[in-house]
């Protein structure tokens, strides 16, 4: 039977693998996952043909996710105004992935939330240590960066508390802050999740591979004729002259399939924000619900498929260029998760799945300045924060607002810490920072990276805000991303500095082996009777009667 017969079979009739989430008080398995379905179809000699010359020790691999919908009420993040979620679409999760490979065990988490506060995974981490034995540096926690989300950005509980009463307004009832109730939870439920993932641990065949899909998402920042740069300046704007910036097509994806041939999950890792928001404020998982649903589809089994964001600060699915109208929020929802789901099934079908290692883990703490705002620009800020926003335009008085928060804050702590951090799994490496990472900065590092396949997450174990690229920062930059906020602040250099951070990182490890197929049997000619033969049907002359 060949490799495309057995995923075939597994897709069609596998039945669903229940990886419910069990409590925190049970113990550790030995043995993992629940049992399949008698009704569930298994090729268990498929592997083991395939992957009989394949070194490497096989990986234990574990899967799990937890809840984390929102409840209706609550704010949702992804401006600088409050506003409230009014209904639900589909849930919230947190989806996490353990790797073991005997001599140490990695997590990778994946929630379902706009940014991941650092206070949030150091708390996690701590706790995942404690429970699981898992080193704080071996667990990398992601935020989708999903705008349909709960409570988990700006103002942060108790940032503002020994600010002025002015401040302490704008900060608590002017700006969309996290809810501690929800932050807990969230916390609980990373917790949760991993110490699931680790309990479901089986020997696993492991996979590497990469796609590409390029046409649901774009850059938002264009060049105009003024010689500026605007983001989203608006389909048919006859001053654009182009795209600002690149993208990055690449669907990363790590698969894992027991020993029975049975489909665990896996991991994606693609660029784009997910801005899909459904009509209504509806809380849900943006275009990652439907990349899930058409994975999960293609495969044959709801497993869960743990999603890390990739350097999406300027990318978007918003095409400026475009000359038709923009779908409606589900159809965008559905083609952005659809294609990009569609092209993870395409590289688990031909990836090589195998023994995979070594494990690695490593991570390194920067220290960056914030940018200054200037005495002159927080004079009339503070000025025009204290009328309305009718009377001075909501754009301007949001702007101010955030001026003058940022004044507080450069004051208290002028230097922020971004944690860069790599996690190893064979031949690939996921190499994390907690920024809204300008595309192009993603590219460079894959570009000079060692591995054969790099994985870039952004919006991952802190948040810091935009990362722009030092042009962008220049006389012929601007856009929204560029604007000083209490979200994003830091110096020009701050994007060269994580990129630098990470190739120092994983420039000290050591890339695993890729995966490929067995070789083919030498040529024999057809009386040889051995080997690679030609086909004889095919060694015939033309005839034309």
């Amino acid at each position: 039977m060949n490799r495309r017969e057995f995923f075939k079979r597994n897709a069609l009739f596998g039945s669903a693998i229940a990886l419910g989430s069990s409590g925190l008080e049970g113990r550790e398995s030995t043995d993992g996952a629940t049992p399949p379905p008698e009704s569930a179809t298994m090729v268990p000699e498929y592997f083991g043909q395939l992957n009989g010359s394949v070194q490497g020790k096989m990986l234990r691999v574990g899967f799990a996710e937890r809840d984390i919908t929102p409840d209706i009420g609550l704010e949702t993040p992804g401006d600088y105004t409050p506003s409230y979620i009014t209904g639900f679409h589909d849930q919230c999760k947190v989806r996490a992935a353990v790797f073991d490979d005997g001599m140490m065990r990695v997590a990778l988490v994946g929630t379902d939330s706009l940014i991941i506060p650092g206070q949030v995974v150091q708390a996690a981490r701590a706790q995942i240590q404690e429970r699981c034995g898992i080193p704080p540096v071996a667990v990398l926690v992601g935020a989708a960066h999903n705008h349909s989300a709960g409570p988990v950005a700006n103002v942060q509980p108790g940032q503002y508390d020994h600010a002025s009463a002015f401040v302490q307004h704008l900060a608590y009832d002017e700006s969309p802050d996290a809810n501690a109730g929800y932050l807990k939870r969230v916390i609980e439920q990373i917790v949760g999740a991993v110490w699931d993932a680790n309990n479901n641990r089986v020997e696993a065949y492991c996979g590497v591979g990469t796609g590409i899909e390029d046409k649901v998402a774009f850059n938002r920042r264009l060049r105009m004729k003024n010689g500026l740069t605007y983001t989203h300046p608006g389909q048919g704007n006859p001053d654009i002259i182009g795209f600002a910036g690149p993208t990055d097509p690449r669907v990363g994806v790590v698969g894992a399939w027991d020993r029975a041939g049975r489909w665990l999950g896996c991991v994606v890792n693609f660029t784009c924000h997910a801005t899909t928001n459904p009509a209504g404020k509806e809380s849900s998982a943006n275009w990652i619900y439907y990349m899930e649903k058409v994975i999960r589809g293609g495969m044959g089994a709801e497993a869960p498929v743990v999603f890390l964001q990739g350097a999406a600060g300027d990318i978007t699915q918003v095409d400026n260029l475009s000359r038709y109208a923009e779908p409606q929020e589900r159809e965008w929802a559905e083609f952005v998760g659809g294609r990009v789901g569609a092209e993870a099934v395409k590289v688990m079908l031909t990836m090589v799945p195998g023994g995979l290692g070594p494990l690695n883990a490593a991570s390194k703490a920067l220290h960056i300045r914030r940018r200054v705002p200037s005495p002159e620009h927080v004079r009339e800020a503070y000025e025009l924060v204290k009328k309305s926003p009718q009377a001075v335009g909501k754009t301007k008085w949001v702007f101010a607002k955030e001026t003058v928060l940022l004044d507080y804050l450069v004051k208290e702590h002028p230097i922020v810490e971004a944690e860069v951090q790599a996690i190893q799994v064979g031949p690939a490496v996921f190499v994390s920072n907690p920024a809204e990472l300008f595309c192009e900065y993603g590219l460079h590092l894959k570009a000079q990276s060692p591995f054969p396949e790099t994985f870039v997450v952004s919006y991952a174990n802190g948040a810091v805000g935009y990362v722009p690229t030092e042009e962008a920062l220049g006389p012929h930059g601007g856009g929204y991303e560029t604007r000083l906020t209490s979200y994003t602040n830091l110096e020009v250099t701050a994007g060269k500095q994580m990129v630098d951070a990470g190739l120092e990182i994983i420039g000290r490890m050591h890339p695993g082996k890729v995966l490929l197929p067995p070789k083919a049997p030498p040529f024999r000619p057809i009386s040889a009777g051995i080997g690679s033969t030609p086909w004889s049907y095919g060694d015939v002359p033309p005839q034309l009667d």
